[in-house]
């Protein structure tokens, strides 16, 4: 089989295509044919090696070979304690075994994977569109129910509404009745409109912190600014919850927030999920139409480091999708 490998850390120019024997699975695993998978922010840390927490697991180099954490594809053989799943079955997942370079491996023509780590792709879903969803669908469902279940009328703002978690967060947001804020580039804020929001702002024109109105909830997934300056921007009572992208203020949401919230009547943190989590909710939105993953570009297998140069420009709007 072919799979993309790196062996140190750096640039897309240390990726190869090199082929290797397909693996047997383990007791407990599945051998899945992979169809497609999808490129996430953290593939991108993990291949530079920074920053240094990307780093955990193998400090001179990466430990784990083969990036790629989102699957879909095609069970081809079972361990003898599987019991869901049989050869034949259409599933898809976020294979990772925790929250590090372990046990990843998606960039392959097959890998092998534990029965949990998959569910039953619907029929009426692509391979395509399911390899998009798990990480930033779990991720997308744990923001929105950061201070509770999301309630008609509330109002949230999703900034970096165009990528991959944002796309889905404004879907679901609107789908629970919310009052929808997007921000972005400029040349995402067409597809932010269309997918529902209320409401949309250029980032590069205007700072919603500073002037305008205040959120129930903001899902932060730039990091553009200070956690600081998206606190005046809630209303009492309100929430602010970090997801990515400068791992600077990431930290100083983690270190600082419990601070925060604890002598004010605003929730502050970082935000997170299991693997797979919630999944379930966004199949059934699916089916009624409310949801639709946003794919941007698609590569084959031996283009997977042109698609990382493409996603390091910061231009992609939804996900990035590799096929075998």
């Amino acid at each position: 089989m072919k799979e993309i490998v790196y062996r140190e850390y750096g640039s897309p120019d240390v990726l190869s295509l090199e082929d290797v024997p397909a693996p047997a699975p383990g007791d407990d695993e599945v051998l899945v044919k992979i169809h497609a998978t999808s490129l996430n922010s953290y593939d991108q840390d993990l291949l530079r090696g920074w920053p240094l927490t990307a780093r955990m697991w193998g400090f001179r180099r990466p430990r784990n070979n083969i990036l790629g954490t989102d699957i879909a594809g095609q069970v081809e053989a079972v361990g003898r304690e599987v019991t869901q799943l049989q050869i034949g079955d259409e599933v898809f997942g976020e294979i990772s075994k925790k929250y590090i370079s372990i046990g990843w491996g998606g960039f392959a023509e097959y890998a092998c994977i534990r029965e949990k780590n998959l569910l039953l792709k619907p029929a009426n879903m692509t391979f395509e569109q399911a390899s998009t969803l798990p990480q930033v669908g779990a991720l997308a469902l744990a923001g929105l129910r950061y201070n509770g279940q999301i309630q008609p009328g509330q109002k949230v703002l999703l900034n970096g509404a165009g990528g991959g978690v944002g796309t889905l967060a404004v879907q679901i947001a609107k789908h629970f009745g919310a009052e929808v804020t997007g921000v972005d580039s400029p040349e995402k804020l067409e597809l932010v409109t269309s997918l529902g929001a209320d409401h949309v702002i250029d980032y590069t024109q205007a700072d919603f912190t500073q002037y305008g109105p205040q959120y129930d909830l903001i899902i932060d997934v730039a990091t553009h600014r200070s956690m600081f300056d998206y606190k005046r921007a809630l209303n009492p009572g309100g929430a602010y919850g970090v997801i990515g992208r400068s791992q600077a203020r990431f930290s100083q949401t983690v270190f600082l927030a419990p601070w925060i919230s604890r002598f004010s009547s605003k929730k502050m943190g970082a935000i997170g999920s299991k693997p797979n989590q919630g999944l379930d909710l966004i199949l059934e939105v699916f089916k009624d139409g409310k949801v639709v993953p946003i794919i941007d570009s698609t590569y084959p297998l031996s283009e997977t480091a042109q698609a990382f140069r493409y996603f390091a420009e910061e231009r992609v709007q939804g996900k990035i999708v590799i096929t075998m």
